[in-house]
């Protein structure tokens, strides 16, 4: 399908910071067939560091998520100055990788010629699939970055690179530097843990968590541990330390998105939890150890660049049930590249409900062993290049 006169795209993001992350082989594949087209992104609040130093990117604009909770004027008068900006910049394509109702109503707003999405399946508000000039049908039990490709490839925009990068500035790199020097971590080899995210129903217990970070400081490395800032994982952090044998490195809190990527990426393997610092770990480069307990790893799975952007990366199924990711089951351990995931392979996995039975908790995580945990963490481990010094103390 050709599409003229294609000089400002924007594309729309307006979900987690992992997602946004994971958006960067989309930005690839437009730069890819509109070259001289300016690329503008709009994505939520406290999700733009994913994105910003990329030079694909000519512009990120936020939208400020706490204009939904303000006053109905505030809200109506902060969504009323961000279509005001929108339409004027005079965008000629639209993507929408969201496919709620708000971004399909800007996408409408801002005039666009040709305003691609997802066919929204009656799911939404009456007429909605309307707004779009160009519907593709959403593809089940794909990985993301592959799903997201999917609504270009359906009208012959094809990819251009399959690797989700992450920028970093000097000035960033240099205080993680300085972080670490501090800890006594500047040379030997260690571990970054981070077990929380914003939703507990993906947290594994404490006692676990405390006893593989006691196991990986057993084996000669350091464990390095972080959080988001919110004083609930925070003091998940705190009650996990308090039952170690051993002193972790704490920078829990302390570290912004773009220094965890400058953090992961100084460290042998990555540990922790299904959330955005997985997302950051793999695209650094840094081989990844991941639980996940409801969520589907065929579609969240940590992305390895160099297995999965490598030419002719083949993920197989061509029937509309297949799993077309580099995680082709629906549970259990599996590996893609460098990464690799523990799960239980239960019937009800992945279920994708917030914790079992309305409790903010979920058996399948919680079921995991701090043994089978640290087993996967060594195998790992004796694979990676910056654990190399250890191998000996790793065969314990």
């Amino acid at each position: 399908m050709e599409f003229k006169g294609v000089k400002k795209i924007l594309v729309l993001k307006l979900r987690l910071i992992g997602d946004v992350l994971l958006t960067v082989p989309v930005i690839k594949a437009l730069k890819g067939a509109f070259p001289e087209a300016n690329v503008s992104v709009l994505v939520n609040s406290g999700t733009k560091e994913m994105l910003t130093l990329n030079p694909l990117i000519d512009e990120i604009i936020v939208f400020e998520r706490g204009v939904k909770s303000g006053s109905f004027t505030g809200r109506v008068g902060g969504e009323l100055r961000l279509l005001k900006g929108l339409r004027g910049r005079g965008f000629d394509m639209t993507v929408d990788l969201t496919s709620g109702d708000r971004p399909a109503l800007l996408g409408f707003m801002t005039g666009a010629r040709y305003r691609l999405g997802f066919d929204p399946a009656g799911k939404g508000f009456a007429g909605k699939k309307h707004l779009y000039t160009h519907l593709a049908k959403r593809p089940k039990l794909k990985h993301v970055v592959l799903r997201d490709l999917s609504l270009l490839e359906a009208f012959g925009i094809g990819r251009n690179g399959l690797s989700v990068d992450i920028y970093t500035p000097p000035s960033v790199e240099a205080l993680v530097d300085r972080v670490l020097k501090e800890a006594g971590c500047s040379e030997a080899p260690f571990v970054h843990v981070h077990p929380t995210a914003s939703e507990f129903y993906k947290c594994w217990t404490d006692e676990g968590m405390a006893r593989v970070m006691d196991a990986i400081q057993d084996a000669g490395l350091r464990a390095v541990v972080t959080s988001g800032p919110d004083i609930r994982e925070l003091d998940k952090v705190a009650s996990i330390i308090s039952l170690m044998r051993t002193r972790p490195v704490d920078l829990s809190g302390r570290i912004s998105l773009k220094g965890l990527a400058a953090l992961s990426r100084r460290a042998a393997l990555f540990f922790g939890v299904d959330t955005a610092p997985m997302h950051i770990a793999a695209a650094v480069g840094t081989p990844v150890v991941a639980l996940f307990g409801p969520s589907g790893a065929f579609d969240w799975g940590p992305w390895d660049n160099a297995e999965n952007s490598r030419p002719g990366a083949s993920f197989g199924g061509d029937g509309e049930a297949s799993i077309q990711s580099p995680y082709t089951g629906l549970g259990g351990v599996q590996t893609s590249g460098a990464h690799t995931i523990i799960q239980r392979g239960w019937e009800c996995v992945p279920c994708g409900k917030k914790g079992c039975k309305g409790s903010g908790k979920s058996d399948c995580l919680t079921d995991l062993k701090a043994e089978e945990v640290m087993g996967v963490i060594r195998e790992r481990l004796a694979l990676a290049p910056k654990a190399a010094p250890l191998r000996e103390a790793l065969k314990f």
